[in-house]
């Protein structure tokens, strides 16, 4: 039986004034638009296609919500990095992420880094926007299936020594499965994290 047995896609938020309500409890998922966000995506709720994939990277657009039931959320967010978007476009994405960041159902974030090149400092800036202080972050090491074990160890080790406490971090594979259960585990725990203080 899955983990997550009511799953389903809730909406696209392109406006403020298309967020659900500010109730219950929502996860942000974000990374580099090469990271494997859509595959990670997928994989942890045991859905196929739930989040689309493709060999373009940084192909979401908008904030792309799922119900996962319960009053519990998952906001895809949109790839940042090297994805060939129309700076205006990218502009569009600023109220809406600054927005989603003052919601008070908004109790953690998943911050998907591919292991292959650790944690940079766009992945710093995701990180102060959640703000550790306030709320919880985790970070999934993706593509580990790439890596031998002698370099995942390594990789851990040293987003570890970079993260310095502020999040928690794994080694994970969507392809091969590896460290799926700790992240489903993760995502448990971080919905049911109190909602942050105002700011």
């Amino acid at each position: 039986m899955s983990v997550f047995p009511q799953v389903e896609f809730l909406l696209s938020v392109a406006a403020v004034s298309q967020f659900p309500p500010d109730t219950g409890s929502e996860i942000a998922v974000a990374g580099r638009s090469n990271a494997g966000k859509s595959s990670a995506i997928n994989a942890i709720l045991e859905r196929r296609g739930l989040a689309r994939t493709s060999k373009t990277p940084g192909r979401t657009r908008l904030l792309n919500y799922f119900d996962v039931g319960a009053e519990r959320r998952l906001v895809d967010l949109p790839g940042y990095g090297y994805a060939a978007v129309r700076p205006q476009e990218r502009q569009t994405w600023l109220p809406l992420v600054a927005a989603l960041r003052e919601r008070q159902s908004l109790t953690g974030l998943v911050l998907i880094v591919d292991s292959r090149r650790g944690v940079r400092d766009e992945d710093e800036e995701l990180l102060a926007w959640a703000d550790p202080s306030r709320r919880s972050v985790h970070v999934l090491l993706s593509k580990v299936d790439k890596l031998n074990q002698a370099d995942r160890a390594a990789a851990l080790k040293s987003a570890t020594k970079r993260l310095d406490g502020r999040a928690t971090v794994q080694i994970f594979s969507a392809h091969s499965r590896l460290g799926l259960a700790q992240a489903q585990a993760t995502l448990q725990e971080l919905w049911q994290k109190k909602p942050p203080g105002p700011v």
